[in-house]
């Protein structure tokens, strides 16, 4: 192996760059957005928008899921069990974890999330046509399914009693 390649990576030309950097930097707009209208970040909301469209689940399905590590999870799980937005119930086949809801509240911030996660996620793209929007959706899909991850199967989760 060489010290000195004989192309240099081009990172604006490098796809796992490029997607890392476009992934921040949405992230970041609807992260700014969930601060200022609802006072908590990205985990939060991956929680509630999860719980939301799923339903009851644990919280080692909520990260594998959506990629989060098990820390972020249990830290915006406490997060929103102390603001009245989830609760936890034991489950009974195993103690050691616990399924997690929305409560009332929650559910009702989810309702307001939704509307404002859609604007956003228009306003991205807002310029492209139908065409295009569904060609980068089967590309999403292919790189999905290339990085490992099945995309006709989008939750993992365990049984609920």
């Amino acid at each position: 192996m060489t010290d000195n390649p004989a192309e240099p990576l081009a990172l604006s030309r490098f796809l796992p760059f490029r997607l890392n950097v476009l992934a921040n930097v949405v992230a970041g707009g609807l992260d700014r957005i969930y601060t200022e209208r609802f006072g908590f970040g990205i985990p939060e909301w991956r929680l509630i928008a999860t719980l939301g469209e799923f339903g009851p689940m644990t919280a080692r399905d909520i990260g594998a899921h959506s990629q989060m590590h098990k820390t972020k999870v249990s830290r915006a799980v406490a997060t929103l069990e102390e603001r009245g937005l989830l609760v936890r119930r034991a489950n009974e086949r195993d103690r050691r974890e616990a399924f997690l809801s929305l409560t009332d509240e929650g559910a009702s911030t989810y309702a307001l999330i939704v509307p404002t996660s859609l604007e956003y996620s228009q306003q991205l793209t807002a310029d492209l046509t139908e065409s295009d929007i569904a060609t980068f959706e089967r590309i999403i899909v292919h790189l999905m399914e290339r990085a490992g991850i099945d995309s006709s199967d989008p939750l993992p989760h365990a049984d609920l009693p």
